[in-house]
């Protein structure tokens, strides 16, 4: 979403930038847990305060992926933990929780935990939060008593045109509907092939995984997931490390003797790491994510109640 006022709210004095805009000062990139990062969270109040929002709206959600870009290390719970169950019901793109929760995210987003996500509230509001503790907060006012309060905290308060964040960077967002039509169309390849693979994300970077057959109905599927259907699985797996190249670089999916279907990062290089983890698996399939050889049979996203794709995969 876009806003007319977007300040970026950071530890960094802009009179330590250079030409480009660089910081060249001595603050370093993490966060110190401390007084700085409480300065950063009472920012989000202020602001949310001085534009009369008391809730705000997930969107894009993602978790820690294979590749991690923070400066510090991610954590089990990926920030989560005491917000939203092991699961991470509830956290999902549309999404309604308090600023309480908000502001929580935020501090799991500073901390590199492995949580990502956009705040929002309508056009009114919004926080995004870059890598390097940058924060960009977007609002339909000025917020001037917001501004001074942030200032006196020690932060930098520089107003922007718009934040480098702003999802309409990212689009189109062009996707097709998990409508009848679509699962027409799964129930076509499933009787074709007799089973087909099922891989719903809710959250980007987290998968979950189904076996289609004729006699499965379809499992109950998260808000706005994005959903996938493969080839199914392999029992051949002696054939399925065979097949892979040197230079493979994807996931490996497989079923392990519980039933459980789970996904693991792997390239070509760690062959024998991979021979050890299908040790004992049912099946397997290789899912390369190089974009010229990642081709899921089709590709839909849950609708909300009303028909209406509003996630913003970009697929």
């Amino acid at each position: 979403m876009s806003a007319p006022h977007v300040h970026r709210i950071t530890k960094y004095d802009p009179a330590d930038r250079d030409d480009q805009g660089a910081y060249r000062g001595s603050e370093n990139v993490w966060s110190d847990h401390g007084p700085v990062e409480a300065a950063y969270l009472a920012a989000v109040t202020a602001f949310a305060d001085d534009t009369g929002v008391t809730r705000l709206t997930i969107r894009d959600p993602a978790v820690s992926g294979f590749v991690h870009f923070g400066v510090e290390p991610p954590i089990d719970s990926h920030g989560l933990h005491g917000l939203f169950p092991p699961d991470l019901t509830g956290y999902h793109d549309g999404a309604r929780i308090t600023l309480d929760v908000g502001r929580e995210l935020v501090r799991a987003m500073l901390r590199d935990n492995g949580a990502w996500c956009r705040l929002e509230s309508e056009d009114r509001f919004f926080v995004h939060v870059g890598y390097d503790q940058y924060m960009y907060i977007g609002s339909a006012q000025p917020c001037g008593r917001a501004v001074a309060m942030t200032i006196a905290s020690g932060l930098f308060v520089e107003p922007l045109d718009g934040s480098p964040y702003d999802p309409d960077g990212d689009g189109p967002y062009e996707s097709r509907p998990a409508d009848a039509a679509f699962w027409a169309e799964v129930a076509a390849l499933v009787g074709r092939h007799g089973r087909v693979l099922l891989e719903e994300q809710v959250v980007g970077n987290h998968s979950r995984w189904h076996r289609l057959t004729a006699d499965v109905t379809v499992p109950d599927l998260g808000p706005r997931a994005l959903l996938s259907v493969w080839p199914d699985l392999s029992t051949d797996v002696p054939a399925v490390l065979r097949a892979m190249s040197p230079d493979f670089t994807g996931w490996v999916v497989a079923e392990h003797a519980d039933g459980r279907i789970r996904s693991l990062h792997y390239d070509g290089d760690d062959r024998a790491g991979l021979s050890e983890a299908l040790a004992g698996v049912r099946a397997a399939i290789l899912l390369p994510h190089t974009t010229d050889d990642h081709n899921p049979l089709l590709v839909a996203v849950q609708p909300d109640d009303d028909g209406i794709v509003r996630a913003r995969w970009q697929i």
